[in-house]
């Protein structure tokens, strides 16, 4: 079989098995336990929301967290005074977040319910709204239709002011880049998560990113995205995936004048058919797929050609 052929069959493979995988069941709402338990030890993660809720949550404040996990978010809050729901759709997690909570001395302050987040609405208005269940590119989780969800519902019962939330906006990017798929020996182009790092000893630049979308949660959240852009080639390489970035803005700390920031994991996308490209010559990347989808939508539709 042709080299180009065979890692082309190998990347949609690859793709199509880990969307079999996953779905309602795996991921969305329905994470499994042990990743949750996984989550508790992502330091970047758990200390930049936790700072990001120090600083817009004060005593006496009415939060909601969609989503809620473990409780661990939720618990932030509710040290910093509020009274908090924990919104989760897994009755495991609900188990386990009320047994957490109680175990942390923060029964009094946090409820959970166990419903689905895209159908809750709090009985009175609430100023801060917690949402994490964000990917990167806002893929296979339903960060976006969560969120636009709770606002529908929410606008309806309480009026037009929404509260705050946290993250308060992401900001969705990708590039080309040549990325090494050889593991001791064996070539396997498939597609890999990254730590959030833009440099990576694995992973060589071609162009700089490009931004294809800025969802701000208090807006209209965008349920379609694509890109068709031209990039220029900032060094001579081999083209042979896309990356992509994803960077959250959670909150913005005023006394400070820093923005508080999270990235998500980066995703690297094998394209069909390498391409060789020298110093500022131009290629276009396209694509399109839904928020929530799968990567193999993503992948179906990712498109890497030279320009001129």
């Amino acid at each position: 079989m042709h080299q180009s052929t065979l890692s082309r069959s190998i990347s949609r493979s690859a793709i199509s098995q880990a969307s079999s995988e996953s779905g309602d069941g795996v991921l969305g709402q329905y994470i499994p336990l042990l990743y949750h338990y996984n989550m508790l030890q992502d330091e970047d993660r758990v200390g930049a929301f936790r700072e990001a809720i120090d600083c817009l949550v004060s005593p006496g404040m009415r939060v909601v967290e969609l989503g809620g996990g473990t409780g661990i978010l939720s618990s932030f809050a509710a040290r910093r005074g509020a009274q908090v729901t924990c919104v989760e759709r897994n009755p495991e997690l609900v188990c386990c977040a009320e047994e957490l909570i109680r175990q942390n001395g923060l029964e009094d302050q946090i409820d959970v319910i166990q419903i689905d987040a895209t159908e809750f609405v709090p009985d009175e208005p609430v100023d801060v709204v917690v949402c994490e269940m964000l990917h990167v590119g806002l893929l296979r989780e339903k960060q976006a239709q969560v969120i636009a969800a709770f606002k529908k519902r929410y606008r309806q019962k309480h009026g037009s002011k929404l509260p705050i939330f946290i993250p308060e906006v992401s900001i969705l990017m990708a590039q080309p880049v040549h990325q090494s798929f050889d593991f001791s020996g064996y070539h396997a182009p498939v597609p890999m998560f990254q730590a959030p790092l833009v440099s990576q000893p694995r992973t060589t630049e071609v162009s700089p990113l490009s931004a294809y979308a800025t969802i701000q949660y208090d807006e209209s959240i965008p349920m379609q995205f694509k890109l068709s852009e031209c990039c220029e080639a900032s060094i001579e390489a081999t083209v042979n995936a896309v990356r992509f970035v994803t960077q959250n803005v959670l909150a913005i700390d005023e006394k400070k004048q820093k923005a508080i920031t999270w990235p998500n994991q980066c995703l690297v996308l094998p394209i069909e058919l390498p391409i060789e490209i020298a110093a500022n010559e131009s290629l276009e990347i396209a694509f399109s797929y839904s928020a929530g989808c799968e990567v193999a939508e993503l992948a179906a539709t990712l498109k890497v050609t030279m320009v001129g």
